[in-house]
């Protein structure tokens, strides 16, 4: 892969909120997830998901991960973004969630009850560190 500025993948991330994230499992295989990416005030990928999903075990264990994100027509513009995860749980996730719901959604109609569902659910925030990104052509 050839490599392209990080800050320019984010920038691309940023706008395209649409992703296959890969994680590594324990056998070494990639485990393939769709997800919703956005990059928050750190300057770190972020991804809401279940305490209980495989991803989320997968990067507890091996925090490799990597994104290829696209835009909303699939084909056409797209980047590979590679980091290193970590695991924000509840309750420390909680606000952290309620920024990452606003950068894609904005206000939410009743913010308890986003909260409620957050505690419910289980719901973690999977934050990536960009390491390396590609590519900087088309094939």
């Amino acid at each position: 892969m050839l490599q392209m500025d990080v800050d320019t993948a984010l920038t691309f991330l940023r706008e395209h909120h649409r992703a296959v994230l890969a994680t590594p499992r324990a056998d070494g295989r990639p485990q393939l997830s769709p997800i919703v990416a956005t990059v928050n005030a750190e300057g770190l990928i972020a991804i809401s998901s279940r305490e209980t999903a495989v991803k989320v075990k997968n990067l507890r264990r091996d925090p490799r991960a990597s994104l290829c994100v696209f835009s909303d027509g699939f084909y056409g513009e797209w980047v590979q973004i590679e980091g290193t995860a970590t695991i924000l749980s509840l309750p420390d996730a909680m606000e952290p969630l309620v920024e990452y719901y606003r950068s894609l959604s904005g206000e939410h109609p009743d913010w308890d009850d986003y909260r409620a569902a957050m505690q419910r659910d289980r719901r973690v925030l999977i934050l990536v560190e960009a390491e390396r990104a590609g590519p900087n052509v088309s094939g």
